[in-house]
């Protein structure tokens, strides 16, 4: 971050500001007001989760230089709630306020290919890979892989979205002139055990807080439930915490960074990075001491990270508009159990593969909360 650190701290009564007005924005909009701030809600939308509950709402185009303007004009400092916002505006507005993530760390995390490019050159494991902008790469590129590959877009993919499972260099090439011939990368498959992922803070100290490790499982490319603590040894556990904060050092990074990672045996594969507040961290809402929006708004403020303690196990299920729009769902039964936390985002619209609210279901034993997630068959 490269404004001048004498503005810092922010303390109460600051206005935060927040590029991008979806239930993220509208997490960190709860935990910054809680704690005394103002929030001003960038998006180009009409209405959305976060302008819905912040101080102000401009409704400009993230890239519109009058929008950005007014907002470094408001705002102390500012963040964001999604990647894909233009590096470009990140750094007009780091010209006069601070800004976290910084837009080096964010551009990044915006194409896969820097991306997976960033860990190899720190020397952070992941799987092999290969870029492609045409066809005819893409023979060579799979060649490099060890049968069965997955491509994706470079940009713009997520849940799922902008990539396909690959057994042949035949297939991949349908793939790619079916995300229509853009910029993609080849990845080698990898038959993981576990998917896990680390939510961390990291500080204008350069102090790093991790979040306890959690266990990701998907349904049709879209993340379902986390299981927290990871149901992982003691020593992968610490394997992947540490690498999570070399990779947030290696980035420089001042703000709340997840990192996703694959369990391979003893091993374990960085898949991807988000810089940002995390749906697998959303168990922190009610299972720790201090929530992933709480450390998204202190490391913005410049005050240090807060120390994390896990309270309990937990289990974070996703309701999608798949569930809502299920015949005799009622959102009773997400919220009836004392031991339930429902997290309704104020979405206007439920749709199919849509994130319209969480659940945490806390307790002692993660097998048991499992067992009660399942139990809830209408969210098929």
């Amino acid at each position: 971050m490269s404004s001048d650190l004498r503005q810092y701290p922010l303390l109460p009564g600051a206005t935060l500001g927040v590029l991008g007005g979806g239930q993220l924005g509208r997490m960190f909009a709860h935990a910054a007001t809680q704690m005394g701030y103002r929030v001003v809600v960038l998006d180009p939308a009409e209405q959305g989760p976060a302008s819905e509950v912040a101080t102000a709402h401009l409704k400009y185009a993230y890239d519109d230089p009058a929008g950005l303007a007014e907002l470094a004009a408001r705002c102390d400092a500012v963040t964001t709630e999604f990647e894909n916002v233009p590096a470009d505006s990140l750094r007009y507005l780091q010209r006069s306020i601070p800004v976290s993530p910084g837009p080096a760390a964010v551009e990044i995390a915006q194409n896969r290919l820097r991306e997976k490019t960033f860990f190899q050159t720190h020397n952070l494991p992941t799987n092999a890979f290969a870029g492609v902008t045409q066809a005819e790469q893409i023979a060579a590129a799979f060649a490099q892989m060890s049968g069965k590959a997955v491509i994706k877009t470079t940009q713009l993919g997520y849940d799922g979205k902008g990539q396909s499972v690959c057994s042949s260099a035949a297939d991949a090439v349908a793939a790619f002139e079916r995300f229509g011939s853009v910029e993609c990368i080849v990845e080698d498959f990898v038959p993981f055990e576990k998917e896990v992922s680390v939510v961390l803070a990291r500080d204008i100290f350069g102090r790093v807080e991790t979040f306890p490790l959690i266990e990701n499982k998907h349904h049709n490319g879209i993340l379902d439930t986390c299981v927290v603590p990871a149901r992982v040894d003691g020593a992968t556990a610490k394997q992947a915490l540490q690498l999570a904060t070399s990779l947030a050092d290696a980035l420089e990074y001042v703000g709340v960074l997840a990192v996703e990672m694959f369990v391979c045996g003893d091993a374990l594969l960085i898949n991807e990075i988000a810089p940002r507040p995390h749906n697998s961290g959303h168990f922190t809402l009610d299972a720790t001491s201090h929530s992933q929006f709480d450390q998204q708004v202190r490391t913005l403020c410049g005050l240090p990270a807060a120390r994390v303690d896990l309270q309990c196990s937990a289990v974070m299920l996703n309701v999608l508009g798949d569930m809502v729009l299920a015949e005799g769902f009622t959102w009773q039964q997400l919220c009836e159990s004392s031991d339930s936390h429902l997290h309704v985002y104020g979405k206007s619209e439920a749709r199919a593969g849509r994130k319209m609210a969480h659940v945490n279901f806390l307790g002692n034993d993660a097998d048991e909360l499992l067992a009660r997630v399942a139990a809830l068959n209408t969210r098929r």
